[in-house]
């Protein structure tokens, strides 16, 4: 493996009623939050109420910001820069699902810079400092709880980028299961192949002597396989939305990419997908990321035999590495398609109009991919074969 440094600087308070730590960690950072959110389910659901009554009780000064979009738009950034700069905020609170939180650390990074956070995606510019954020999780999948990673679309110029900085760490975050049982199916889908799909772009990856860490990659895939499809057919089941929330921030907090580089060109296709369509990111995963699979098993046919076998039980008896292989890949499609995920853009009525600017989106920054590199004829293929 390769060597490495490893801190993740979140405290992660997971379980049921931790919601009340608000009480203890609010208050190490200031008084004036900026409590940001979606589209208004946590107001269905009873949860702003709780929040703002604990922010409440130790005597905040809350400044909010609603509406944040599915596919959190650059526009709503500003807004939130500005509110925080008028109101003197000292602490964000983001309570939603990854989408909030990734708009919350834009707002974060762009509250303490002179000029627009976009250079910080454009990566003319890097973050130098933020403001701290404390996060309350209502959606498993993203795992941006415990990370510095943010994606945020510039509805202007249509472009969706993942950008990052240790600045954007969440200083806390609360992960109470029941916040999730009001996800409807649809969503709790999605969260599933985003996380599913963390894993995987962890696991192909051409880094020598990782047992340990392909060990955690399979275990978490297992575990979402096993259940997942319990989980859509109980929604309300506590001990399974805290077995996928667990997933969820494990697959994208570091540790699975201690000494190693996970490829993440599936994520960056998906990304161009959504800048131009709009598309859950999740339904996006779903739809590509197998094909991706099929474009690129010649690279190391044994890793994909290994998936196949270690994750789906694929027996090799008989069977070449590459039939193995290909079962894996099927397998991971016919999960997927069995909880309900789109299998193929035309789902989504994508045809192949917008291909080409789809494909110069995600060539944004040149040839990408660190499993193998690809270049703007790659990723246009692997689109035709997601039609």
């Amino acid at each position: 493996m390769n060597s490495f440094e490893f801190h993740n600087p979140t405290r992660l308070i997971f379980g049921k009623g931790q919601l009340k730590a608000l009480k203890t960690e609010v208050p190490k950072y200031g008084k004036k939050v900026l409590l940001v959110y979606g589209g208004g389910s946590i107001k269905r659901v009873g949860l702003y109420d709780q929040v703002i009554n604990l922010l409440n009780e130790i005597g905040a000064e809350v400044t909010e910001l609603g509406g944040v979009e599915p596919n959190p738009r650059l526009s709503t950034v500003h807004r939130g820069v500005d509110l925080c700069r008028t109101n003197n905020i000292e602490l964000i609170l983001a309570v939603g699902g990854g989408s909030v939180l990734d708009c919350s650390k834009a707002i974060a990074v762009g509250a303490k810079y002179d000029g627009d956070m976009w250079d910080f995606v454009e990566r003319k510019a890097t973050p130098q400092d933020a403001l701290p954020l404390g996060t309350v999780l209502t959606m498993a999948a993203t795992g941006s709880e415990m990370n510095g990673g943010s994606v945020i679309t510039n509805e202007v110029t249509q472009e969706k980028m993942g950008w990052g900085s240790p600045f954007a760490f969440p200083a806390f975050s609360i992960l109470d299961p029941e916040n999730t049982f009001s996800l409807p199916k649809d969503q709790t889908v999605y969260g599933m192949v985003d996380m599913m799909s963390h894993v995987l772009e962890h696991y192909f990856h051409q880094d020598p002597n990782t047992p340990v860490q392909d060990g955690f990659c399979e275990t978490i895939l297992r575990t979402v396989i096993e259940t997942g499809p319990k989980l859509i057919n109980d929604l309300q089941n506590y001990e399974l939305r805290e077995t996928i929330m667990y997933c969820g921030t494990m697959a994208l907090n570091g540790v699975l990419s201690m000494g190693l580089r996970g490829d993440w060109a599936t994520h960056n296709i998906e990304h161009a997908v959504s800048a131009v369509y709009d598309i859950p990111h999740g339904g996006g995963l779903a739809i590509l990321f197998p094909n991706w699979m099929k474009y690129n098993l010649h690279v190391d046919v044994a890793r994909f035999k290994k998936l196949a076998i270690n994750v789906f039980h694929v027996d090799p008896a008989g069977k070449s590495d590459e039939q193995v292989a290909e079962e894996g890949i099927a397998a991971l499609r016919a999960f997927w398609t069995s909880i309900g995920a789109p299998s193929r853009l035309a789902d989504y009525d994508i045809d192949d109009s917008n291909i080409e600017v789809m494909a110069d989106k995600a060539m944004r920054f040149g040839p990408f991919g660190n499993f193998r590199k690809l270049n703007k004829e790659d990723v246009m293929e692997i689109y035709r074969l997601s039609l």
